[in-house]
């Protein structure tokens, strides 16, 4: 199994909350380390099931959302195949121009002669 690191957004209010939170995530297989950050609980573990800690998760807090799912070496990978100092390639936001077109209005002599404007009934 390879080394994941997901991300679980909870409502944790009171330490109430957060003790429940960390104590069903490390009751869980597999898990080597959870971090609280915020209202955020970052698990860290080897063959670790994300759904079903956030399914635990929604039955003891009432609301959790998993909002990542990345692989634990992640960053090393991204640290050592980008040098630092490299300029990336931006290209400018460029926003056309929109032409504004408006419908000309048509104007018919005597198409409206059947209605009697001026008439009071």
């Amino acid at each position: 199994m390879t080394k994941q690191k997901f991300v679980v957004k909870l409502s944790l209010d009171d330490t109430k909350k957060r003790t429940k939170a960390l104590k069903t995530a490390v009751t869980m297989n597999g898990v080597q380390s959870v971090t609280v950050d915020g209202d955020k609980l970052v698990v860290t573990g080897d063959g670790t099931d994300a759904i079903i800690l956030t399914t635990l998760l929604r039955k003891k807090l009432g609301y959790a959302d998993l909002i990542s799912v990345t692989s634990g070496d992640e960053k090393k990978e991204k640290k050592e195949n980008q040098p630092q100092g490299e300029i990336k390639n931006v290209q400018p936001l460029v926003y056309p121009y929109q032409y504004s077109y408006s419908y000309p209005y048509v104007y018919h002599e005597g198409a409206y002669d059947h209605y009697n404007f001026y008439s009071i009934v």
